[in-house]
């Protein structure tokens, strides 16, 4: 047994525990007033991953669920406005029927009922016309339009919202999309001086820095035109440049993106590429387009690089999007057919999930398309019921409409009783049952984790207690010295 004053090795010891006590002892005191076991990523990592992914899915589940509320109120408000249309037309019914009654009624009260008439068909088309959920119509065909591709070869993408061109027309119509492509997208494109006979010609006393983009290249006097190009397009992440050589001994700098905000942007200290040192930049040129549309007048003008898009992403003033192929990137592309219009369907996200979509088709309701069909010639804008013959027409008309507005506003109620309020019971179980499991994961265990806390309190208030007899010891040293 040795004794020692200027190392205190009993008294390291303790300190070392107690520093380890006091750290665990934070943690149990943030883990209490947090109410989670995991603060920080270094608590618990596999469950932090876990749990992260558990809560973006909860998240998810809370948004489909107001994203269900929300179909519902859109369902209700288009309901709602059906039901009016549904009272005009019981009142247009009585009155052919009146007017039917030519025995009784007189030739001033029956164009007094074919007046009435005239007005309930404008009030249906208004409500039709003017039924909106938010700024989203429902009732004039234009509601959730849908579009198909029908040749993936020239267009990648298509969507439109229900409105086109800058004098926002309403799309009305099913039909095919046509494409006239009048300005073909293209890449930024800045070639380098020429090397020699091919690739592998050195760069020789050229060798120095270039800098492609806001990244810094530096060529050796080994490097060849095949090496720098390798060079370039392992950074093309980075500066969105590729690099292609023909064995020609000339390099091609040619930007990923196209149109307007694809950019090359070569400066060249030492004449590494260029003949001689200097700048030399490109940019792209973006696409443009006339599209037509089924029962649109005219075609409408889509351009590419809106919004900071690349330039082959076609987009109009209402934010409709054609994104075409590079082979459909070509003027050579004339009235070509790219695209089906269904008109009449909204759809809803209603899961949390990519794919966990539904939709609700919701027709023209204007007084020009109820009870088509039944009379030739005869819908509810254009219904006569001043005569015997008028009236008859008239009544297999109105009951065409009101069957059809009937069948609808079924359709709309299984919509929102069996698909949004089933499955908001269901979205509200699985986040239950996904927030017990992330509950599980994340939250502290309050009885166990005081338990944990007493034991540490103990043990701190115990290594402190060492600590101070540890540091007291070398003075046991001072009885050998009175000796």
């Amino acid at each position: 047994m040795s004794f020692r004053v200027n190392t205190n090795v009993t008294a390291m010891n303790a300190l070392r525990n107690l520093g380890g006590t006091n750290t665990e002892f934070g943690k149990s005191i943030t883990r209490l007033s947090t109410g989670m076991r995991i603060n920080s990523a270094a608590d618990d990592p596999a469950g932090l991953i876990i749990s992260e992914n558990f809560r973006a899915q909860i998240s998810g589940l809370e948004q489909a669920t107001k994203n269900n509320q929300d179909a519902i109120n859109y369902a209700k408000t288009a309901e709602g406005a059906l039901d009016e249309v549904g009272r005009l037309l019981r009142d247009a019914r009585s009155l052919a029927v009146a007017a039917g009654n030519t025995g009784a009624a007189s030739s001033s009260q029956i164009q007094a009922n074919q007046s009435q008439l005239t007005s309930i068909s404008d009030s249906i088309s208004r409500i039709s016309t003017q039924t909106q959920f938010g700024t989203k119509r429902l009732l004039d065909g234009s509601s959730g339009v849908n579009a198909s591709i029908t040749d993936a070869t020239k267009i990648s993408a298509i969507s439109f919202n229900g409105l086109i061109g800058n004098n926002s027309q309403s799309i009305t119509q099913n039909g095919a999309v046509t494409i006239t492509v009048t300005q073909a997208a293209t890449q930024a494109v800045v070639g380098s001086r020429d090397f020699g006979l091919d690739d592998n010609v050195a760069v020789g006393a050229n060798a120095g820095t270039f800098y492609l983009n806001g990244v810094t290249f530096n060529a050796t006097s080994t490097d060849t035109v095949a090496t720098l190009r390798d060079k370039i397009n392992a950074a093309s992440a980075q500066t969105g440049v590729v690099a292609i050589t023909n064995n020609t001994g000339v390099l091609t700098l040619q930007s990923i993106a196209y149109g307007s905000q694809a950019r090359v942007d070569l400066t060249d200290s030492t004449g590494v590429l260029l003949a001689a040192p200097g700048y030399q930049g490109a940019v792209g040129q973006e696409s443009r387009a006339q599209v037509g549309l089924p029962g649109i007048t005219g075609t409408t003008l889509f351009t590419g690089s809106i919004n900071g898009s690349d330039g082959l992403t076609l987009q109009d003033a209402q934010g409709n999007r054609i994104v075409l192929t590079q082979a459909g990137n070509s003027t050579s592309v004339t009235n070509a057919s790219i695209g089906q219009l269904v008109v009449g369907a909204a759809q809803f996200q209603i899961g949390a999930n990519a794919g966990q979509t539904t939709s609700l088709t919701l027709g023209n309701f204007a007084s020009s398309t109820l009870g088509t069909g039944v009379v030739v010639g005869k819908n509810m804008s254009n219904l006569d019921i001043t005569t015997s013959q008028g009236a008859q027409d008239a009544l297999r008309v109105i009951d065409a409409a009101i069957e059809e507005v009937s069948k609808t506003r079924g359709r709309i109620g299984s919509f929102q009783r069996n698909v949004l309020e089933s499955n908001i019971r269901s979205l509200g179980i699985a986040k239950e049952t996904l927030s017990a499991t992330e509950s599980t994961i994340r939250d502290t265990d309050v009885a166990d984790e005081m338990t944990n806390y007493t034991k540490l309190q103990i043990l701190q208030q115990a290594g402190l207690s060492v600590l101070q007899q540890a540091n007291s010891a070398p003075q046991n040293v001072l009885s050998l010295l009175r000796g």
